[in-house]
């Protein structure tokens, strides 16, 4: 299928019904689902440090496939899901050479670094709070950590619609972890 012919299903078409239409665009947060499976292999891999849950809204987002979820909203252009991060719980440095990644904090707060692409142990980072954001360009290995005694729930836009998914750098406490 090419991109105009997408485009063009994508688009309202006369006689369309429009409250079948609508109901195919909208997720409710009493559909929603916190995944605490989505990113367990972490978990179980290196610690219950690494232990938080994805809530789709919008595709899959990068942490694997979960087109059979009816629930979710096709993705077209971008993912987008909460995340909830636990007191104290870290999302491991990795990267997405495929697509910038933004971060939007709904509740608590989160500290965003970015590592060095050379030497991942050069980091910045910036603590983001209520409705802060931030965009981590492709190719820029990232890192999270809610370094408080409350969870933060934040956003996670993916700017394509199906990303590939992550890769884990040498500094990564996850290196050499898979699926």
């Amino acid at each position: 299928m090419t991109q105009q012919t997408q485009q063009t299903e994508d688009q309202l078409q006369p006689g369309d019904d429009l409250e079948q239409l609508i109901d195919s665009c909208l997720a409710t947060r009493e559909t929603r689902l916190e995944d605490w499976d989505a990113l367990a292999f972490q978990a179980d891999a290196k610690g219950e440090q690494f232990r938080r849950a994805q809530i789709r809204y919008v595709g899959s987002g990068a942490t694997g496939n979960f087109d059979g979820d009816n629930r979710i909203i096709p993705a077209r252009g971008f993912t987008f899901s909460n995340m909830r991060l636990p007191a104290g719980a870290v999302g491991p440095e990795h990267t997405h050479g495929d697509v910038e990644e933004a971060f939007f904090v709904l509740e608590g707060q989160i500290d965003v670094s970015v590592h060095d692409v050379a030497d991942g142990n050069k980091t910045a980072t910036r603590t983001l709070g209520y409705r802060d954001i931030i965009v981590v360009p492709a190719g820029v290995p990232r890192s999270l950590a809610n370094n408080t005694d409350e969870d933060a729930l934040f956003c996670v836009i993916i700017g394509t619609r199906k990303p590939q998914l992550p890769t884990y750098p040498e500094t990564s406490e996850m290196y050499g972890v898979t699926r």
